[in-house]
């Protein structure tokens, strides 16, 4: 693993999770050099200030930003954050038509700055938009993704983490397929430590049920529709989410996180970006083709596919 020196990220959008991104990416180091583009000039310009302001205590990262693409060139990864913003009670499907017409419009112009960039589709629906980005640029599936379910897998951790008494850490369980509605874990191979789930003993005395399990799934598929009901977006988790899979591939990490990639010829899944437990390196993402379902949870991946597929061709043929 060669880690790519002097390296460069670029995150597209300089909103609530554009700037948190950007904020992460400081205070964890994730590349040598952070950009924050928007065509929002007066608002970029302001959280670069603002940021800039806090160098004396973000290590040797610096920050740069403005609304010219030239602030992107040269960029190892551009994040794209970029969007409307999902309004309360909205689901990111419904968010899918105009951010798809945002994104069409402005990756050409990032690929012209950044043409060996590894892009990273954060905005919502992200699993439609990667599939509509990959068409319009052409781009190989590896080079272009989505964040996917990596942060609902960290809501389904803490979740898990806070019933079993242990760090979050330990807890090995992941959601696949849309990073939505359709969503869902594995509990097939979900264990904590080397122990199966439903065979930990949690401090109570007591084992999980598949009841209880049944209600944390809601609970991790609700929680973004919470948060947003409260406070008007869901930013903090996704910025610090988004810098660990920067740092995966600036480090060339090869890390496996469930990334959401274009899929072809999976159970039989074919042209439709899913979450997946997938090797994130210099690379960019690779699917673990071998990840096992039971059938069951196969069937749940097929209806996630299909729902996703039935959106972005809806786009495609308005």
């Amino acid at each position: 693993m060669t880690a790519i020196e002097n390296s460069k990220v670029t995150i597209v959008g300089a909103g609530a999770v554009g700037s948190s991104v950007a904020y992460s990416c400081l205070i964890r180091g994730s590349a040598r050099h952070v950009a924050l583009y928007d065509i929002a000039t007066e608002r970029v310009e302001a959280e670069v200030l603002d940021l800039a302001h806090g160098s004396q205590f973000m290590g040797t990262s610096d920050i740069i930003g403005g609304s010219d693409i030239s602030v992107a060139e040269g960029s190892h990864v551009v994040v794209i954050t970029a969007g409307a913003k999902q309004r309360p009670g909205q689901t990111r499907i419904e968010l899918a038509g105009v951010n798809a017409n945002i994104l069409q419009s402005m990756l050409p112009q990032l690929m012209e700055v950044a043409p060996n960039a590894v892009f990273v589709i954060v905005t919502n629906p992200c699993d439609v938009l990667t599939v509509l980005a990959k068409e319009s640029t052409g781009l190989p599936a590896n080079r272009i993704f989505a964040s996917g379910t990596v942060l609902d897998t960290s809501r389904l951790r803490w979740q898990l983490a806070r019933r079993a008494g242990v760090a979050p850490s330990s807890v090995h369980a992941v959601i696949v397929g849309e990073h939505g509605d359709t969503g869902f874990s594995l509990w097939s191979s979900a264990s904590i430590g080397t122990v199966p789930i439903l065979e930990w003993i949690k401090p109570d005395g007591t084992r999980f049920t598949v009841q209880e399990l049944d209600e944390i799934a809601i609970a991790v598929r609700d929680a973004a529709y919470k948060v947003i009901e409260g406070k008007g977006a869901t930013n903090y988790a996704i910025g610090i989410t988004s810098a660990r899979i920067i740092e995966a591939i600036l480090n060339d990490e090869h890390a496996i996180l469930p990334v959401s990639t274009v899929l072809e010829n999976f159970h039989p899944l074919k042209n439709v970006a899913l979450s997946l437990p997938s090797v994130v390196s210099a690379d960019g993402a690779r699917p673990i083709l071998q990840t096992s379902f039971s059938p069951a949870e196969l069937a749940l991946l097929r209806a996630s596919g299909d729902s996703l597929a039935a959106v972005a061709n809806s786009l495609r043929n308005p």
